[in-house]
């Protein structure tokens, strides 16, 4: 089985420079003429859109919970296939969250690479490194990056201080016009960059690393195949909402929808008069709060999901496309607009975050999972069909609603957990 360069991309906490520092090393990668994929831990689209710019190719999930690991094992196995280089951007701290980015090192015998935030660091910074690479005994740790150097001189200190049995891959300098800009939700979509190449330049050729002083990596133990699903979709046409208002979409959801036999298409509730001809929509998340005052006025738009549900077709709505759908939308500074209008209610937008972690859903069609993250409520007296479970033992609970044959939720479902329930939601 050919081999490849690999590792997942750990760190001690969240903000330590993990996406910048994957992103730098796969555009640094590519222009030296490498096959490079790169795959996200943990439920999130916006780092995968920076993921994809920078690697050229698509940034797919790697989750133990949301997909599995046959399913997890069958997507590496893909890409090792034609990858000179594969990335794995962890979440959160290394061993934060079941399953932590450290299970699914562990799980899949990747190697794991640091990235250690160095700003006012000396040698604290072999301490932290060992301590990491340490912990866990099973885990094969591949070497560190100091990210936010301050200069050279900095840089080799930072070396000197780890252990012998760790390597210093390589350094980032600490630069302010290599940082991606964020918003409520994270880092803003990859389209809304227009400086996004010349930074992911910038960042590549400011990491000082060398591919070379990599180990190899064989996937031997990704033997499993991508299931081959029955077509249960197979004739009919799902419309997809794209634009800037409803752009979190997993790409594995889009395989998954074409591999039950399905043809797809893609409209903008917000530019567009009507739907296409279609035998079932789904609207995906976003950010349909930056954008109510074009849903308000987009009447043309709200006649044709209207007539769609009136003919008891599917209509799947995801966290932003459920707030399209109530009656009106309340925007964080308090300016009230209307929505389309297929569900009786409001969402109302607030400050401080209302719901994030990883869910699972017994629906009639079948069991669901995925993940929730949004910092609106809904205020709608609508009784659930069904309530989310979150597995880390946290409270957090999704309402699941259903009017006819229109599905709603905040929960982002990942399609590939169940193929057939997925075929259910769709099928008229």
């Amino acid at each position: 089985m050919k081999s490849c360069r690999a590792a997942l991309i750990a760190a001690p906490a969240s903000g330590q420079g993990k996406t910048t520092i994957t992103a730098a090393l796969a555009r640094q990668a590519v222009q030296q003429g490498k096959r490079v994929r790169v795959f996200k831990t943990g439920p999130d689209f916006l780092d995968p859109m920076i993921h994809e710019r920078a690697s050229g190719a698509p940034c797919l999930q790697l989750d133990l919970f949301m997909g599995g690991e046959a399913h997890c094992r069958a997507l590496l196995a893909e890409a090792a296939a034609t990858a000179d280089l594969i990335l794995v951007e962890g979440v959160m701290g290394m061993f934060d969250g079941r399953p932590s980015s450290a299970d699914l090192a562990e799980a899949l015998g990747l190697p794991v690479l640091l990235v250690i935030d160095a700003q006012g660091m000396a040698d604290t910074f072999g301490v932290i490194a060992h301590g990491l690479a340490g912990f866990r005994s099973e885990l094969q740790c591949a070497g560190v990056i100091a990210n936010r150097v301050g200069s050279e001189g900095h840089a080799k200190m930072l070396m000197d201080s780890l252990p012998g049995y760790l390597p210093g891959i390589g350094w980032m300098p600490r630069e302010a016009r290599i940082t991606l800009p964020e918003r409520h939700l994270g880092l803003l979509p990859a389209a809304e960059l227009t400086s996004l190449d010349k930074q992911l330049d910038i960042a590549a050729a400011a990491l000082h690393t060398s591919f070379e002083r990599w180990p190899e990596w064989s996937p031997e133990y990704a033997t499993a195949a991508r299931e081959t699903p029955e077509a249960l979709l197979a004739g009919k046409h799902i419309a997809i909402a794209r634009d800037e208002a409803f752009c979190f979409i997993y790409p594995a959801n889009l395989d998954a929808l074409q591999s039950l036999g399905a043809t797809v298409s893609f409209f903008s509730p917000l530019a567009d008069a009507g739907i296409p001809e279609c035998d079932a929509v789904w609207l995906p998340g976003g950010y349909p709060e930056l954008h109510a005052a074009r849903i308000a006025a987009n009447q043309s738009m709200q006649l044709a999901l209207l007539a769609h549900h009136s003919t008891g077709k599917p209509i799947l709505a995801e966290c932003g496309g459920m707030m399209s759908l109530f009656e009106t939308i309340v925007t964080a500074d308090g300016a009230l607009h209307e929505g389309f209008g297929l569900l009786t209610g409001a969402a109302l937008m607030q400050s401080k975050l209302a719901a994030l972690g990883l869910q699972e859903v017994d629906l009639p069609e079948g069991r669901l999972r995925g993940h929730s993250f949004h910092y609106s409520r809904c205020d709608t007296p609508l009784e659930p069909i069904a309530r989310c479970r979150n597995p880390n033992r946290g409270t957090l609970s999704e309402a699941i609603y259903r009017v006819d044959r229109l599905t709603a939720s905040y929960m982002h479902f990942y399609f590939p957990s169940n193929l057939q329930a997925t075929a259910a939601l769709f099928q008229p």
